[in-house]
């Protein structure tokens, strides 16, 4: 089991974020000195990844041009002789191999993972969410790879969430394989608190097999009236063997307004031409208050 492919959804409206986002799609909102979606790459590539397909809807042709290359920007600051800024430009162009399809209609994650299945053929294949971004010494996508090759098994992304969030998304039942790795039995999408199987929830990963397709394909709507890719790997797990990791790192929901700010305030703290510029800033206006 080799992954070798990626999928990033981003056709979601960005309703949390608005007005912002009426014009700008959430994964270009800048945190530090890049958009939300350049981070998900860099991710992708750290896990020698290098086929990526992101999908999105009408009014996202920004995330296009940002992964194109751009000549005339590219020979201005040749001729300015801004070395750094040429290499900037040129990075997020050189980090993958990015194509691009449309999701015709917002019929959920599951609907927009199934779009995916000519581009990913029969190969397993990452899944990140744009709206989640981490931060962590070992990029998260390749502490995924290294236990699904490892184990030939589909393996999420979790970590526990407080009980009065577990609603916002999905749960797991699990049971232990080795530390911080769990074999998962079922799971249910967006569960009353009582209702949850356990703490567990997928915060925006995935390895998955390419059986998932044939899942999708005839999987009818669920939560919220739309098809669940929840819903399918809870199918997944009953016919193959799913993995859940509890990764290493710290997540930030970017697509909520203070969980983008928390990571702008901690992306900023780690930038070396910045960080301390930012720590002195942030105690500074807190002796004011």
């Amino acid at each position: 089991m080799k992954v070798k492919k990626a999928i990033i959804p981003a056709a979601g409206w960005g309703t949390r974020m608005l007005p912002a986002t009426k014009s700008v799609p959430k994964e270009m909102l800048p945190v530090a000195d890049k958009p939300i979606i350049h981070y998900n790459i860099e991710e992708i590539s750290a896990a020698g990844i290098e086929d990526v397909l992101i999908i999105t809807n009408r009014g996202k042709s920004a995330m296009e041009e940002y992964f194109d290359r751009c000549p005339e920007l590219e020979d201005r600051l040749e001729r300015q002789g801004k070395v750094r800024e040429l290499s900037l430009t040129r990075n997020a162009s050189q980090l993958a191999n990015v194509y691009f399809i449309r999701q015709q209609a917002a019929l959920g994650l599951g609907h927009a993972i199934w779009c995916a299945r000519r581009f990913v053929g029969n190969e397993p294949f990452a899944v990140l969410l744009g709206d989640d971004l981490v931060m962590s010494r070992t990029p998260v996508t390749a502490q995924l790879v290294q236990v699904a090759e490892t184990y030939g098994a589909a393996t999420v992304g979790v970590q526990q969430v407080p009980r009065d969030a577990i609603s916002r998304y999905s749960s797991l039942a699990v049971t232990p394989v080795s530390d911080r790795l769990y074999d998962v039995t079922a799971l249910v999408e967006k569960p009353r608190p009582e209702q949850a199987l356990s703490l567990f929830a997928i915060l925006g990963r995935y390895i998955l097999t390419p059986q998932i397709f044939s899942i999708l394909e005839n999987l009818p709507s669920g939560h919220g009236g739309e098809i669940q890719l929840t819903d399918a790997i809870n199918i997944l797990c009953q016919q193959e063997r799913v993995l859940a990791l509890d990764f290493e790192g710290k997540r930030y929901d970017t697509g909520s307004l203070s969980g983008y700010l928390e990571a702008h305030i901690d992306f900023m703290l780690s930038h070396p031409k910045v960080g301390e510029w930012t720590r002195q800033f942030i105690q500074d206006k807190a002796r004011q208050l």
